[in-house]
């Protein structure tokens, strides 16, 4: 049976579709089944990190609603082994999905595969809820900011609430001269703040903004520190 991963954050821009992409991309990359879900309802972005925008022809919301299985709206990016997408819809969101429609989901999908990373949508709510209910890891992107940090603490708070107690955090974005003029809260800081272990930190580089836009995930450049880095972190989690 497979594992599922929620990788979520407490505010918007901390990166968690760009570490949910090179996180699976990674564990693709050694072997592993791995399926990709977005699971942010009429807001996907998933399919363009990986390059694949005109490349579904099903998504999300007909499986959860029984329009087809879900063997049928998964897409396999070749480049990383047997990585799977399985995208969500772009300008409607789904009503009426409940915890049991998640459950089953997931049920299927652990089938198939080893590790399912799931990108949930930003903060709390409903389908964090139903999320996580059914999963059996909760991944928090964190940035060195404030308001990052708090709104991070929240949603740790409210997976330990719903049941998960598997989790852990990411510190992602670090920028080094801003933590050296102390303009931003230090990694020490944020380890105090957070109650999970923290699994990582990923430094801001230009490459990994690039690889985003261009459809390539960072991680595609396996001897490169952040490909090592990504690695690790994988290690560390799974």
């Amino acid at each position: 049976m497979g594992i599922v991963a929620l990788v979520t954050s407490g505010k918007g821009g901390a990166g968690k579709t760009t570490i949910t992409v090179n996180l699976g991309a990674t564990l693709a990359q050694k072997g592993a089944r791995v399926c990709l879900v977005d699971f942010n309802m009429g807001l996907r972005n998933m399919d363009i990190y990986l390059g694949m925008e005109d490349c579904s022809l099903f998504d999300l919301g007909d499986v959860l609603t029984g329009v087809c299985k879900v063997e049928k709206a998964l897409v396999r990016d070749e480049r990383f082994g047997r990585l799977y997408m399985l995208p969500c819809p772009q300008f409607k969101e789904i009503n009426g999905v409940t915890a049991q429609h998640v459950a089953g989901l997931f049920a299927v999908l652990k089938k198939n595969f080893d590790y399912i990373l799931v990108d949930m949508p930003t903060g709390i709510g409903q389908t964090m809820e139903n999320a996580a209910s059914a999963a059996d890891i909760g991944i928090v992107v964190v940035t060195p900011d404030y308001v990052s940090l708090r709104n991070a603490d929240t949603v740790d708070r409210k997976l330990d609430v719903c049941g998960l107690k598997r989790r852990c955090y990411l510190i992602n974005q670090v920028d080094l001269e801003l933590l050296r003029s102390r303009s931003v809260p230090g990694i020490e800081h944020i380890a105090r703040n957070m109650s999970t272990p923290m699994a990582g930190i990923i430094t801001w580089d230009e490459n990994i903004h690039a690889g985003n836009n261009m459809g390539s995930p960072v991680v595609l450049a396996s001897d490169s520190y952040i490909a090592k880095n990504f690695s690790s972190i994988a290690l560390r989690i799974f």
